[in-house]
């Protein structure tokens, strides 16, 4: 006999009992078919008094259940029936019977047998003495050995409170689950009261989905084993056919997998067991993990989603996330190799997961870790990055500056991130990102200086990269663009940012428009418009406008990432989130029309000073949609009139498209380049960075 045959059996000939109406009672009793499983005792495993009553103290500690099987005197027919053992001493053991013990049963008709308990591993009878029988209780005198039968390859685990849906074409049952292992799980289920169980083909796949608190735990296509019960309720056992889940995109480059030392660990509450579960993991990524487990205690299944997993690096930092098991495989005899894919992590473990990894690769990088401030401004002084020219725009705030980059370096807010290489407390390089709108992150503030013969400028823009290649993917990220303004003669960020949107030629997969910059002074403050013009919040209808123009003009990104006529529909606007932790952004639309018609679009932004060392985030960006019917001076006006919000003498203003400034001849003081990655772009991006300057991410 196969050495888990007797468990299997057991299972597949216990039925439920019913009334003469079809009805059945709400946990019944089970016939107990297997007879032979009684009298296959002759390679059972040995179970003593003393260690059978550890497991029963086992299963009350556990609010678990044994089965009583008893045998009709007359019928010659025997059943199993749920009931709950009292604490034992171990000479003798009470059971309560469970609450759905049918009251209606007629004991005095049955013989007492034996106790049965399923550890998971085996079923062990108990062939104990009977020292009473009422409807509240039976007592049971054990006997000096009993018999673990039916030993399991793999252990079986019993559930609670998991919803279970099964459906096939037009048939849909619902129910819930009541055990599994990895190689399988059963349920019992109801079919939804316009289907029935003669729909279900049993020779065809099952979509079956797990959900506890309206959560999805589990969703795949499952082969039916076998199934028991009636038209109204069965149990059904399934296995889940796929072996692995194309959980993403393949993408031809991949952040590193690195086996650490120590190895981290992860802790999570099993969602089908509800209990706690430890593993350590073979290797890592900000993907990722992977990791072992004994095949004959193995808990998880491909498609299993964990909806709270700790990943714990020696017990001193604990990351928590979201994961998917996206494969389990046997590796060696006993094991099986499991891959987890991470799905969602707040950015702040998402940093430190990132930072760890990053700096087992190059130990003198760092990510969001706290910086010396006086360090810091004089690697800026220093590289030439704020410029004589720039130093002049912020020169008379620069203790505001200096508050808002304490407040970003030192305290490291969800809103920004920041990357350098440095040597025993100096700075060589550094870049940088800020959550700008909604769903866009602007990179800006790269600066470099020669150390040792290496390009720390592009070893940071590598560690951004290698953030980036796999931030996107988490939605508290909040990221669906990437952003960046260089000035088109800065040779590096121009063979860099835009080499790439000129190499893909798709400006819906990465985008440049050329936006002309001066500072304005405010001198029209207190000009009305002339006649016939107006200036006003957008509206829908200007936003559609404004999106007609700029899909033929530039066909980019810009308002995409802009997001102007997108309903926020986070928890927690960034409007918000910024005002929470100190900060400020915020960004509004106006419309400047002539009789009615649309001829601009101004974009006010505000921010903390130096959130931008340019303040391109703390300036009006001016879209003119109709260059032949708007005049300097009256676009200057309509600029004066919203300059009320700003506390400074000279404001950024960014206008496009810049053929409007020359047209118009107003003095520009220089050009940006607004550079925006469609970040589902983004592995063709690091491909490109990798093929064209050799940047290796191993």
């Amino acid at each position: 006999m196969d050495k888990d045959g007797s468990a299997r059996s057991l299972s597949k000939n216990i039925e439920p009992v019913r009334g003469f109406s079809g009805t059945e009672h709400r946990l019944p009793p089970w016939l107990f078919q297997h007879r032979d499983l009684v009298y296959a005792l002759d390679n059972a495993k040995i179970i003593k008094r003393e260690e059978l009553a550890n497991t029963i103290n086992f299963l009350h500690f556990m609010d678990g259940y044994a089965l009583v099987h008893l045998s009709h005197s007359t019928f010659n027919e025997s059943i199993l029936v749920r009931a709950h053992p009292e604490p034992c001493l171990g000479e003798k053991v009470t059971c309560r019977w469970s609450e759905e013990y049918p009251s209606e049963l007629d004991l005095e008709s049955y013989q007492f047998m034996h106790l049965i308990i399923d550890d998971g591993k085996s079923m062990i009878l108990v062939p104990g003495l009977l020292e009473e029988m009422n409807k509240k209780e039976i007592a049971v005198r054990l006997p000096d050995i009993s018999y673990a039968t039916g030993q399991r390859s793999m252990r079986r685990y019993i559930c609670r409170d998991i919803d279970v849906e099964l459906i096939q074409g037009p048939f849909t049952a619902k129910g819930e689950l009541l055990d599994f292992n990895s190689n399988g799980f059963r349920t019992k289920v109801r079919p939804e009261s316009y289907c029935s169980f003669n729909w279900l083909n049993a020779d065809a796949l099952v979509t079956v989905a797990f959900r506890k608190n309206n959560k999805i735990l589990f969703s795949g296509a499952c082969r039916c084993i076998r199934q028991q019960g009636s038209h109204e309720i069965r149990e059904i056992v399934l296995a889940p056919t796929q072996k692995r889940i194309d959980l993403f995109k393949k993408r031809l480059i991949r952040n590193p997998r690195q086996r650490l030392t120590p190895s981290p660990t992860i802790i999570f509450k099993h969602p089908f067991l509800n209990k706690q579960i430890q593993r350590e993991v073979l290797n890592i990524s900000t993907s990722g993990f992977s990791l072992y487990e004994k095949a004959e205690e193995s808990v998880l299944l491909p498609g299993m989603i964990i909806p709270e997993l700790t990943i714990d690096f020696a017990g001193s930092l604990e990351m928590r996330c979201t994961a998917e098991v996206i494969y389990c495989s046997k590796a060696k005899e006993n094991e099986i190799s499991c891959g987890l894919s991470i799905l969602d992590m707040d950015i702040e473990a998402y940093t430190r997961l990132t930072h760890i990894l990053s700096n087992a690769l190059e130990p003198h990088t760092f990510i969001s870790s706290q910086v010396d401030m006086e360090a810091l401004w004089e690697f800026f002084f220093d590289t030439g990055f704020i410029y004589p020219t720039k130093y002049r725009l912020i020169q008379s705030h620069r203790e505001d500056f200096k508050e808002t980059y304490r407040k970003l370096y030192q305290e490291s807010p969800e809103i920004a991130r920041h990357f350098t290489y440095q040597k025993n407390g100096h700075i060589y390089g550094h870049i940088s990102m800020v959550r700008a709108y909604e769903r866009a992150w602007m990179i800006h503030h790269h600066a470099a200086k020669a150390v040792d013969n290496k390009r720390s400028g592009f070893i940071v823009l590598k560690q951004i990269m290698f953030y980036l290649n796999d931030m996107y993917r988490l939605p508290s990220a909040k990221m669906d663009y990437v952003i960046c303004y260089f000035r088109p003669e800065n040779r590096f960020p121009n063979i860099v940012f835009g080499g790439f949107a000129r190499y893909l030629k798709n400006p819906r997969g990465c985008s440049m428009d050329l936006f002309s910059y001066l500072p304005y002074t405010s001198l029209s403050i207190g000009t009305k418009l002339e006649k016939e013009w107006s200036l006003e919040e957008c509206s829908a209808m200007d936003l559609w406008d404004l999106n007609r123009f700029y899909r033929y003009c530039s066909g980019g990104l810009l308002l995409d990432a802009l997001g102007l006529d997108r309903e926020v529909l986070d928890d927690e606007p960034l409007v918000e989130l910024y005002s929470r932790l100190g900060f400020v952004r915020k960004w509004n639309a106006y419309s400047l029309k002539h009789k009615g018609q649309l001829n601009a679009v101004l974009i006010v932004n505000q921010s903390n000073l130096g959130l931008n060392l340019s303040e391109l985030l703390n300036g009006i960006k001016v879209l003119v949609t109709k260059q032949d019917d708007m005049p300097w001076n009256v676009l200057s006006t309509a600029i004066a009139q919203l300059m009320g919000v700003y506390h400074t003498d000279r404001v950024p203003l960014m206008l496009y498209p810049s053929e409007y400034v020359k047209a118009q001849r107003v003095p520009c003081e220089k050009h940006y380049q607004l550079w925006i990655l469609n970040v589902q772009q983004g592995n063709e991006y690091i491909e490109y960075m990798q093929r064209k300057f050799r940047i290796s991410y191993h």
